[in-house]
């Protein structure tokens, strides 16, 4: 995106500052950190920070459904589970707007119709690149996922680091938060959910899923 570019307003969001706005805010919040944002090392700061929040929050731009509208059904009857895992994602807390670093594991049992194994990674930055909190994401992933598709069953789920943990308040680096959204199939049958947990490595989650 050009530096000149204005990307798509979110819906139902106050009408979005101008760059220049944004820029000054930026001025505003160096100042209140204690800083001189006139002097040489932060002059073309506030410029870099709107070209980062660009990429941060491209989300807001895209359509998430969209993304998924293009699917195949010539799969030779292919009926079995599809697991993308691993997908590393960046997001941001929207309670300290601080990183959010993790994977997902996106998975689905097919009706009739597949989609691009890509998307489902698009699927998962569309949802990523806004202010989040990790539950929210994980059933906008899934809910999405259903609702296009239509398939048999849905499973996400989430493992995260989150930086307002690790960086500020209770400072304990280390630790890693799981979420999950199972729908379909993978809540109402526990031989697909195993299914699911074993090809992504999960066993802890595998042993909770037995009792």
């Amino acid at each position: 995106m050009s530096r000149d570019a204005q990307p798509a307003k979110p819906i139902d969001t106050p009408e979005r500052p101008t760059r220049e706005e944004a820029e000054a805010a930026v001025r505003v919040l160096l100042r209140w950190a204690g800083d001189n944002p006139q002097r040489e090392g932060l002059l073309d700061t506030p410029a870099r920070v709107v070209r980062s929040y660009e990429e941060f929050f491209a989300g807001y731009s895209v359509e998430p459904r969209e993304i998924l509208s293009r699917t195949f059904s010539e799969v030779e009857g292919y009926d079995e589970m599809i697991v993308l895992k691993d997908i590393r994602f960046e997001s941001y807390c929207e309670h300290h707007m601080v990183p959010i670093i993790g994977r997902a594991h996106v998975a689905y049992l097919p009706e009739r119709r597949v989609v691009g194994i890509s998307k489902l990674a698009r699927l998962v930055d569309a949802f990523a690149k806004r202010l989040q909190i990790q539950e929210k994401m994980t059933v906008q992933i899934a809910d999405a996922l259903n609702e296009v598709l239509q398939p048999k069953g849905v499973g996400v789920m989430l493992e995260a680091s989150h930086q307002c943990m690790s960086t500020r308040g209770v400072h304990k680096a280390g630790v890693g938060m799981v979420t999950s959204r199972m729908l379909g199939t993978f809540r109402t049958d526990a031989s697909t959910r195993r299914e699911f947990l074993a090809i992504i490595g999960n066993p802890i989650a595998m042993s909770v899923s037995n009792t």
